[in-house]
């Protein structure tokens, strides 16, 4: 941040114009003695004197425009100014370039330090930010001896499916040593998102937000917020997470689940040894903070609260909602959810646990049942750089529901709806093109021949899948061997529409719960019209899976409990309000219906965002083919592309 400054009749002025690039946000005019609030992206910088503001020259994520002005200057050099403030406004969108050196670090928790896989050093990662309609540039660089792939979730990538990220499907690994360039735009999103490895197991540390502000001069629809924070929750195993997963796959059983969830990176006072690792959140009194959640924990759905204080949900998955307010919500892993928090208008004299804890409907011991908390700490009337935080004040905790309270899951989720307004519309399908039935679930596989297995018997081994298909990724990528005509041997086109294993979906599981192995993608026409039914199964227990899908958003159109009605169901769907989301989450012993245009041509993955069932085969890949007008064509692999 670059602060100029000029000496006036009344002592020293600096004037202070801050952006994210171009366009400005905001421009002060501060005096010494003045302490104003200048908001960046994620932090509300105070200038107070020219040494504080020689602090914030190169404050990280935020670059700003300076002028000096002297105080008591005649009226025209106000015109001069505000001329110049409009000039700026107007800038068009940007091209933001970013470094993403991936490489270890070693990182102390819950008693113990090991080395992780980072970015630039970062746990978690650095924030991505920008503004809708910029051009984002982010040069990846891979300094572990890991291949690694980074995924920007959420991101639509109009034609530029090669920035997508997931490995073997939209391209080969960045290997050791390698560079790649993910080069996308922004396009019609604005909200919070958030990237990842999209390899193995790596996005256990490797994942940061993704912070994308409105075009300049559009507000929000709800009023601004007094400051913005994300508050991102991860997963924390002692061990290596790369071994674990191999231990699993090498076993045919279930992985070892984690120790701890963080804030932030932060595991919080309720695990040993870390108390000095708490996320804190310091709020003045009667001022609104929007907090951009994100669920980047590997393998757990989340309720979160925070004590004595209500929420008000405004967005998901980057895309607005109508506002409702809550006690609790729930996140899935991929999901993302902005909420406003209100602090009270006075100064309670006590602090306040932020807690999550996961939801499931397995039996417990095979998931990690613990809690993670941060603290809501007020700051002192008049003192608004000293925290409240004193442990003789009374600390406030969250009720949270029971760790298998679907109840409450439906509740939430039935509450979500977009805003349809001419400004926002619902664009949902009115007519659709193609129907199509998956069943989502779990299933099994024989072990090798002369082996026993770890899975649900020693003669067997976990699996999962979509319509009874387990996807095997190639050794190639697949969107690469879709551009170059050479699919052969590489992968299939003929991914059942309908389940391969049909039973009653909701009952008593079959005998056989073998599930088939394969490399098959579902190719769909540019600008189909989509409807898909995600139904779950009762094989080796009911359980809710969050489905991601690259590419594209989709509008959630209806769910229900038990197996799903093809002849009534549809009545009841909203094709009025239907929330629209990139993640959602196939209930546990229902259904989930959505509609989307397959408006982007490419290889799209969808898969659940519980590692573990990914890892087990429960993903599949849309093929959506090129469209007649050169705008509607994938455009061609960069230079740098990675090889396999």
């Amino acid at each position: 941040m670059h602060v100029s400054q000029a000496n006036g009749p009344a002592g020293r002025w600096y004037v202070v114009a801050t952006r994210l690039g171009p366009p400005v946000q905001h421009i002060y005019i501060l005096s010494r003695s003045a302490c104003l609030n200048i908001h960046s992206t994620l932090h509300h910088l105070v200038l107070c004197s020219s040494r504080a503001a020689s602090r914030y020259r190169s404050s990280k994520g935020v670059q700003a425009m300076a002028m000096a002005i002297s105080y008591g200057l005649p009226a025209p050099c106000s015109l001069l100014m505000a001329t110049l403030l409009l000039l700026i406004v107007q800038a068009q969108s940007v091209t933001r370039h970013y470094n993403f050196n991936v490489q270890m670090a070693n990182v102390t928790r819950l008693c113990g330090t090991k080395s992780i896989v980072t970015v630039n050093g970062e746990y978690p990662g650095p924030a991505l930010l920008a503004r809708e309609g910029d051009r984002v540039v982010v040069r990846v660089t891979n300094r572990v001896a890991h291949n690694v792939t980074l995924h920007w979730h959420g991101i639509r990538q109009l034609r530029t499916g090669w920035a997508d990220g997931p490995a073997y499907v939209t391209q080969c690994p960045i290997q050791t040593g390698q560079s790649y360039v993910y080069d996308f735009t922004v396009t019609g999103q604005r909200g919070t998102l958030w990237w990842h490895a999209h390899i193995s197991w790596l996005r256990a540390t490797v994942y940061g937000a993704i912070i994308i502000l409105p075009k300049h001069g559009v507000p929000y629809p709800f009023a601004a917020p007094h400051k913005e924070v994300p508050v991102v929750f991860g997963e924390w195993w002692k061990a290596d997470t790369e071994a674990v997963v191999r231990q699993a796959l090498r076993t045919g059983g279930a992985p070892n689940i984690s120790d701890a969830f963080t804030i932030n990176g932060l595991p919080g006072p309720l695990y040993n040894c870390s108390a000095k690792d708490t996320f804190k959140l310091k709020v003045e009194p009667g001022k609104t903070y929007m907090l951009r959640l994100v669920n980047a924990a590997l393998n757990d759905e989340l309720f979160f609260s925070v004590a004595n204080h209500t929420l008000t949900v405004v967005e998901v998955d980057a895309v607005y909602v109508k506002p409702f307010t809550v006690k609790t919500l729930i996140i899935s892993p991929g999901q993302t959810t902005n909420v406003l928090l209100t602090a009270k208008p006075f100064h309670p004299k006590a602090n306040f646990y932020m807690s999550a804890a996961p939801y499931s409907t397995i039996r417990p011991g095979t998931f990690d049942n613990t809690t993670v908390a941060g603290i809501l700490e007020y700051q002192k009337p008049g003192s608004p750089s000293v925290p409240s935080f004193d442990k003789d004040l009374p600390l406030s905790k969250p009720a949270l529901p029971r760790f298998n309270d679907t109840g409450f899951v439906t509740n939430f989720t039935s509450k979500l709806r977009s805003l349809a307004t001419p400004q926002y519309p619902a664009a949902v399908p009115r007519s659709v093109d193609k129907l199509f039935f998956f069943t989502v679930g779990l299933g099994t596989l024989p072990c090798p021949a002369n082996t026993t297995c770890q899975g649900p018997t020693n003669k067997t081994q976990f699996a999962a899948a979509m319509n009874n298909v387990s996807l095997v990724l190639p050794s190639t990528a697949l969107l690469q061997s879709h551009f170059t005509g050479v699919s052969r041997g590489v992968y299939g086109s003929n991914f059942p529409v309908t389940p391969l294993l049909k039973f009653n979906y909701t009952g008593a599981p079959p005998n056989n719960t073998n599930v088939a192995k394969g490399t098959k993608l579902l190719v769909l026409p540019f600008n189909t019209s989509v409807e898909l039914v995600m139904q779950d199964t009762s094989i080796l227990g009911f359980e809710s899976h969050p489905l991601h899908l690259h590419g594209f958003n989709f509008f959630v159109v209806g769910q229900g409990f038990g197996n799903y009605d093809a002849v009534n169901d549809p009545a009841k769907f909203n094709l009025v309000d239907p929330v629209e989301r990139n993640t959602v989450g196939v209930p546990a012993g229902r259904w989930v219906a959505i509609r989307f245009l397959a408006d982007n041509p490419g290889v799209w993955f969808m898969h659940c965002h519980l590692e573990v069932h990914t890892t087990w085969g429960l993903r599949m890949a849309w093929l959506v083919l090129d469209g007649s007008l050169p705008n509607q064509k994938l455009l061609p692999p960069p230079a740098d592309l990675p090889k396999c």
